[in-house]
C-alpha cells in the first residue's frame, strides 16, 4: 500500500449553541464520553468560511471506545451561531444526517425511547434489508442508527461513534466519482429511485429521490484505523424539486453538521489526488497546527456541491492526560495501525456522569 492512507472518519463537526450541554447529551445517549481534546481559542485559518474574519470558539473532540468516528462539538464564543433559516429537507445540499453504528438497532431504539429522546420513527428497513431508525438531538440535528459492522472496544452504550453520513447532492453520478476517487467509496450497496417509505419520517421524506449507499471495498489503513473502522456514505438526489444549500449564507461553525473529517497519513500525496479530481485544498494549515492537547496538519476541500470535507494528519495526541503521556505519530510507520492497548488507554480519560 502507498500513501495517502485513510484511517477512517475521524469526526463529524457539529455546531451547537452550548458545547458543555451538548457534550453531556452525546455522552449520555451515544456514549461519546472520552474527550480527546478540549480547547477555547480563535479559529484564524477558516477565513474563507467565516466571513473573512477570525472568530473565537470552544471545541471538544469526543470519541466512543466501542469504535467509530468522533464528534467535534463546536461553539462560537465571539458571535451567536446562526441556525438554518429554513427547515432542511431530504435532498437539500450538504450533510443532512449523521449515521451512528449500533450493536443492536432495536435495543438502541428501546434505550432511546426510555430516555425520552425525540424519535422520528420506529425501527425501519432500508433497501439493503437492514434495520435502522432516525432521531433528533436537542439541537435539531438528525441522526440515523444503523447496524455496526466492526467494533473496537467496550462501552456502556449499544451505539458506537459515527459510521457515515447522508449527504444531499445535485448530481449523483458526479458525486459517486468524487467520493470514489478521493475517499475510496467504490462499492455500491444499493441504488434506488422513487419515494422511499423508510425515509417518509424525515422532512421532505415524501419526495422522489435517487439514493445510493456507498462503502469501500478495501480496508482502511493508518494509526487509528482499528478504532475508526469502516464507514459508508448515502447520497441523496431529490428529483421532484430544486434542492437548497443547507449552509448557504451562513458560516462554518454555525448550527448543524459543519464538516465530515477523515484521519489521513500523507497530506502531500492526498493534495495531488484532490487537485487531479478538481477539488483543491481551500484551507491548509500549512504544517503543524497546535490544538492545545493535540496537534496536526489539517486541510479542507469541497465536494461538488460545496459540502466541506476535512482531512487531518495527526502528529500529537494525548493518550493518558493525567500522566502527561502524549504520542508523537510522526515517529511511527505510516499506514500501520496503533496497537490495541495503546488505543484502549485513551479510555482512562473517560468522563463519567
Amino acid at each position: 500500500m502507498h500513501k495517502p492512507f485513510i484511517a477512517g472518519i475521524q469526526q463529524v463537526g457539529i455546531g451547537v449553541p452550548d458545547v458543555k450541554g451538548a457534550f453531556k447529551w452525546y455522552r449520555q445517549h451515544f456514549g461519546m464520553d472520552i474527550p480527546v481534546f478540549e480547547e477555547a481559542a480563535e479559529a484564524g485559518l477558516m477565513l474563507p468560511y467565516t466571513g473573512g474574519k477570525p472568530h473565537k470558539r470552544h471545541a471538544i473532540l469526543a470519541i466512543n471506545m466501542k469504535g467509530g468516528g468522533g464528534f467535534e462539538i463546536w461553539q462560537y464564543t465571539s458571535r451567536t451561531p446562526q441556525p438554518c433559516p429554513f427547515e432542511p429537507q431530504l435532498g437539500d445540499l450538504g450533510q443532512f444526517v449523521t449515521r451512528m453504528k449500533s450493536a443492536d438497532v432495536r435495543a438502541s431504539h428501546t434505550f432511546m425511547k426510555a430516555g425520552g429522546v425525540n424519535l422520528l420513527s420506529e425501527v425501519l428497513t432500508n433497501p439493503a434489508g437492514e434495520p435502522h431508525f432516525f432521531l433528533k438531538d436537542p439541537y435539531g440535528n438528525i441522526f440515523e442508527i444503523v447496524p455496526g459492522r466492526d467494533w473496537f472496544g467496550k462501552g456502556k452504550q449499544l451505539t458506537g461513534g459515527p459510521e457515515g453520513a447522508m449527504l444531499g447532492v445535485s448530481d449523483i453520478e458526479r458525486s459517486k466519482k468524487f467520493y470514489g476517487a478521493i475517499l475510496g467509496y467504490d462499492r455500491v450497496v444499493y441504488d434506488k429511485e422513487g419515494v422511499s417509505g423508510d425515509l417518509a419520517c424525515l422532512p421532505g421524506g415524501s419526495s422522489k429521490v435517487r439514493r445510493v449507499l456507498l462503502t469501500h471495498s478495501k480496508p482502511r489503513a493508518g494509526s487509528f484505523s482499528k478504532l475508526l473502522g469502516s464507514s459508508s456514505i448515502e447520497l441523496i438526489q431529490v428529483l421532484d424539486r430544486s434542492p437548497r444549500k443547507i449552509f448557504e449564507g451562513r458560516f462554518w461553525g454555525d448550527l448543524g453538521f459543519i464538516h465530515l473529517c477523515y484521519d489521513i497519513s500523507g497530506m502531500k500525496e492526498l493534495k495531488e489526488i484532490c487537485e487531479k479530481n478538481g477539488a483543491p485544498f481551500t484551507v491548509d494549515s500549512g504544517g503543524n497546527f497546535d490544538m492545545g492537547e493535540a496537534a496536526g496538519h489539517f486541510t479542507y476541500i469541497e465536494d461538488p456541491d460545496g459540502t466541506l470535507i476535512e482531512f487531518v494528519e495527526t502528529f500529537k495526541i494525548p493518550i493518558l492526560k493525567k500522566f502527561g503521556w502524549y504520542l508523537d505519530l510522526r515517529k511511527r510507520t505510516p499506514g500501520k495501525a496503533l496497537p490495541n492497548w495503546m488505543l484502549k488507554s485513551m479510555g482512562m480519560n473517560r468522563v463519567k456522569d
